[in-house]
């Protein structure tokens, strides 16, 4: 047996944060686009950036600055801000995971599923 958990971040009772969310946001990050981010996750375009938008109105901050194509090509960018939130999220992420198997191995020790 394995501890497992699912954590996210809510404001206001309304998802801001969650591992989903945020492998949007590194995804976005890595390839420099929301088509390309999204895809690489696997989910529509219109999925990411109804998410996008949900996380912005919520958090009440710009996350991602798009510019459009053109002799130059377009592309999107992560604000500082949102780059700050992705290392925040994933430090509390794996240090509650941490704590949660010492916790696991603390409460469950010895004990042997049947």
């Amino acid at each position: 047996m394995n501890p497992k958990f699912n954590l996210w971040i809510e404001k206001n009772g309304q998802v801001v944060l969650s591992l989903w969310r945020v492998k949007l946001l590194e995804a976005i990050h890595q390839t420099g686009s929301i088509s390309a981010g999204a895809e690489a996750i696997g989910v529509p375009y219109r999925i990411a950036w109804q998410k996008i938008r949900e996380m912005e109105e919520r958090l009440g901050e710009k996350l991602v600055e798009t510019q459009t194509g053109g002799r130059e090509g377009g592309g999107t960018a992560l604000t500082a801000r949102a780059l700050e939130y992705i290392e925040k999220f994933n430090q509390f992420n794996w240090e509650s995971q941490d704590y949660l198997e010492d916790l696991y191995q603390k409460t469950f020790g010895d004990f042997k599923a049947s």
